[in-house]
Order: C-alpha cells, then sequence, then structure tokens
C-alpha cells in the first residue's frame, strides 16, 4: 500500500503520462492513416479522370461497331502510352477479369484481387500491399464507352515516398511528444518534491509538537500556500503557548481562589460560630437558672433575639450571594429609573433615622437588559451601604444618567479616608474596613452581593474614596431598541 505523498505523486504522474502518450500516439497514427488514404483516393481519383479521357480521345478517331473488340486491339497502345504518361504500371484487361496486356505483367498478380473484382462488377476500387518499406496500391476501373463497359483499366502504382515521409513525421511526432512527456514528467516529479518535502517537514514538526515540544518553527523562504501555512503554523504554536501560558495563571489564580474560599469559610465559621455560642451560653444560663433573676433572664432573653436575628440576616445573606453567583436569568429590557426613584424615595425613611439624607437626580428612561428585582435589591444595597457608612448628619447623594451607549449611576456619601488597598477588598465577603463605625448586626455581605448582581448584569461597577467622599460608580450597557420594537 502507497503512503507516501512522493510515491503517490509519482505513481500518478507515470500512469497519466504514460496513458497520454498510447492515446496521442494512436491519435497521430489515425490522423496520418487517414490523411495518406485521402491523398492516395484523390490521385487515383486524377488518375481514372486523366485516363478516361485519354481512352475517349482514342475511341473518337476511330469508331468500331464492336467497342469491346476495339478495345482489346488498342490494348497495348493505350498501355504504353498510359505507363508513359501517368508513371504507373497499366494493365489492360477485358471485362471477365483477362489481361489483355501490361508493359510490366509482373506488377499484377495473377489471382484475382479485391480491385479487380469489383472493377469486374461495375465498381471503382483499390487495394494497398505493405511489404516492408514499400507501399504499392492496385487501381483497376471499368472503361464506359457511350454507356456501355468496354474493359477494364489496372494501374500498378508505387506510394513508398508517401508512406516513408508520413512514417517520419509520425516518428518524429512521437520523439517530441515523448520529450515533452518527459519534460513535464520531470517538472512534476521536482514540483511534487517541491510539495511534499516541507510537508514531510510540517509532519515532523507536529509529531515533535504532539509530544510536548513546542520550541518547534518552521521557516520556508516561500510565499506561496506552503510559506504561508509555515506561518499559519509558527503563529498556531505561538497561540498554543500562549494558551498554555493563561491556563497556568488561571491555574494559579484558581489557587488563590481555594485559599480565599477557604478564608471564607473560615470567616463565616467564626462569624456563625460566635452568635451561636452566644445564644448557647445564655440559654444553658436561662434553663439552670429559670427566672430566678428576672433582669437576667430579661437581657439573656434580648441577646438571644438579637443574635438570633443577626444569625438569621447573615444566613439569609450568604443564601442571597450563592442565589446570585449560581442561577441563569434571562435578561428583559428593563426601565431602572422608576425603580431608582421608587428606591430613593422608600430609603428616605430609613436615612431619617440616621440624621441624614438622600439626594437624587434621576434621567429618563434608563433603558437596560435585566431582572427588576435584582436592579432594585442592587440599588437597595448600595444605598443602604452608604447610609451606614456615610459620615454623621449627612447627604447621600444618587444620580441615574445615561452617556452614548452606557447607563451609569453614581452613588456617593461623605465619609472618613480609606486607603486604596482597602477599596478593592470592600467587595470580598466579611470584610468591614470601618469595623468600628459599622451597623450592628452587619457583616459585611451587602457589597459582594452588589458585585455579583453587577456581574450578572454584565456591567462595571467602581470604588474611589477622595477628599472624604467614597462614590460608587455602576455601568451598564443601554438596551438598544430594534426597527421591529419601534414600530410595534
Amino acid at each position: 500500500m502507497v503512503r507516501k505523498i512522493s510515491i503517490k505523486f509519482l505513481v500518478g504522474f507515470f500512469l497519466i503520462f504514460s496513458l497520454s502518450f498510447v492515446v496521442l500516439n494512436q491519435t497521430v497514427k489515425e490522423f496520418i492513416r487517414s490523411s495518406n488514404q485521402s491523398l492516395v483516393t484523390n490521385e487515383l481519383e486524377g488518375l481514372k479522370n486523366n485516363s478516361n479521357g485519354y481512352v475517349r480521345q482514342a475511341f473518337l478517331i476511330n469508331h468500331y461497331s464492336s467497342n469491346q473488340l476495339y478495345f482489346g486491339e488498342i490494348a497495348k497502345e493505350i498501355a504504353i502510352d498510359l505507363n508513359r504518361m501517368t508513371d504507373s504500371s497499366v494493365g489492360i484487361y477485358n471485362l471477365s477479369g483477362k489481361l489483355l496486356y501490361a508493359p510490366d505483367a509482373s506488377s499484377f498478380p495473377a489471382n484475382r484481387q479485391s480491385d479487380l473484382e469489383q472493377a469486374i462488377g461495375g465498381n471503382t476500387a483499390y487495394s494497398i500491399t505493405y511489404n516492408g518499406k514499400n507501399t504499392t496500391v492496385l487501381f483497376s476501373y471499368p472503361v464506359v464507352i457511350d454507356g456501355a463497359k468496354v474493359g477494364i483499366l489496372r494501374f500498378h502504382k508505387d506510394f513508398s515516398t508517401l508512406y516513408q515521409q508520413t512514417g517520419q513525421v509520425l516518428q518524429i511526432t512521437l520523439y517530441i511528444a515523448l520529450a515533452i512527456f518527459a519534460a513535464a514528467f520531470l517538472f512534476s516529479y521536482i514540483l511534487s518534491r517541491h510539495i511534499t518535502i516541507p510537508l514531510t517537514r510540517l509532519t515532523q514538526a507536529s509529531t515533535e509538537v504532539k509530544n510536548g515540544n513546542l520550541d518547534v518553527r518552521l521557516h520556508f523562504k516561500r510565499r506561496d500556500e506552503i510559506g504561508r501555512l509555515a506561518d499559519n503554523f509558527n503563529d498556531m504554536i505561538d497561540q498554543i503557548s500562549r494558551q498554555i501560558h493563561i491556563i497556568e495563571k488561571d491555574r494559579d489564580h484558581l489557587k488563590q481562589l481555594h485559599e480565599q474560599e477557604k478564608r471564607f469559610f473560615d470567616n463565616i465559621t467564626h462569624e456563625l460560630k460566635t452568635p451561636l455560642t452566644s445564644i448557647l451560653g445564655y440559654a444553658e444560663i436561662i434553663r439552670k437558672n429559670g427566672e430566678k433573676d428576672p433582669v437576667f433572664f430579661d437581657k439573656g432573653m434580648n441577646h438571644i433575639i438579637e443574635e438570633s436575628r443577626r444569625l438569621h440576616e447573615m444566613v439569609l445573606k450568604l443564601l442571597e450571594v450563592s442565589r446570585n453567583n449560581n442561577i441563569i436569568h434571562e435578561w428583559q429590557q428593563v426601565d431602572a429609573a422608576p425603580i431608582l426613584q421608587d428606591v430613593c424615595e422608600s430609603m428616605t425613611m430609613r436615612a431619617q433615622r440616621y440624621n441624614k439624607h438622600i439626594h437624587y437626580e434621576i434621567g429618563e428612561s434608563l433603558l437596560l437588559l435585566g431582572d427588576g428585582d435584582r436592579i432594585r435589591q442592587l440599588f437597595i444595597n448600595l444605598i443602604d451601604n452608604a447610609i451606614k457608612y456615610s459620615l454623621p448628619c449627612s447627604t447621600v447623594s444618587v444620580k441615574g444618567e445615561q452617556e452614548n451607549d452606557r447607563i451609569r449611576f453614581l452613588f456617593s456619601n461623605p465619609s472618613d479616608p480609606i486607603d486604596g488597598e482597602y477599596l478593592s477588598r470592600l467587595f470580598q465577603p466579611f470584610y468591614l474596613v470601618h469595623s468600628s463605625n459599622a451597623e450592628e448586626g452587619s457583616v459585611g455581605l451587602g457589597l459582594s452581593i452588589v458585585k455579583s448582581i453587577v456581574q450578572q448584569l454584565e456591567g462595571t461597577i467602581d470604588i474611589a474614596n477622595d477628599h472624604h467622599q467614597t462614590i460608587v460608580i455602576v455601568e451598564f450597557p443601554a438596551y438598544v431598541r430594534t426597527e421591529s420594537e419601534g414600530t410595534s
């Protein structure tokens, strides 16, 4: 079984050229044969016309009552004259096919051949005889005078020169064709190597890559498809190397995430353990002492209730983080402007509890793709966070606007300075940069929930602190109405 492309090329070219040469040889032979036959036929037609004219002229000079008898009497004269005029051996026959006279009787065989038989039957015919390098033609036709056959003229003509010349032409043509085919085969062989050698090197290089060697490169000083293929191969290896580098970075990142996850669960354990321990301690003391100490009983029950509430709120927020990170939503068109206005109005009462105010500027028709409940939760968490961590008796500013193809929301509040190294960590669960100023029961999950919602909505969120002012900027792609929606 042939497997190498170079061998397939050679075998294919050899078969194609061999078949083409055979077909060309047969075609040229057939063309020369038909051409020679046409030349012979034309020359014999001219010979017949000339000899007919001579015989008619001989009959016009002396007209006899019996044309056959007269034809026999002048047979010798006709044969000698036509032999001289036509440069051919001439034989005179009667209507029964008997040779009356021939200057060279050896040119006409004794046995009747096909041309003579057809002439006896009233037809014109010839037969060709090939003998080595000699080619002769026997040409016979009946002589008709005044509508009656008087005899048969038969010519023996040599066409060796014609057939030798055409044979030489055929031989030269075949030699030229053979030389052309040989040159074409050689060119095809060189071309096949020009193609197969780079393919062999490409195969070897791909094998090296398969075995893990990404340092292999191909260098061909060519600008054709092979050269572009080598360039693409090198680019592919570079891309694979970059992807492997990215995978390695992702692997390291996953390790960091694993460590962060461990710290996250350690924080959860600590945050859950603290209220549970406190609840368990007060519950055991109350069960032991009962209502013997009413003051302690009331204090313990209040503490259990407050810690249970804080624990319940913490669990709900943890569930919310998990829910936002894992549920796949089908978004729809949402106008965030009325949602933000409603949240600002509802959160005003909460701000007043802390002697704070909310000032908002909201543009009209802030369309984006999302879920109304998630967007409302996003606004609640951001405004609630701004209220809790703003300075006393301050004003929380809220702004919603559209700029080109982006929807932007700004939440700002006066606050204590925050170092830049802590800003990026504010979105981590359980992280409180101002733990001393945090609201009682806060566990630091609000901004973590906010970030997960923003990521789900394919938006961006940034936080900055400058000149005692904390600013949170949230941006989303604006929803663009289609023509069908605009005309519906």
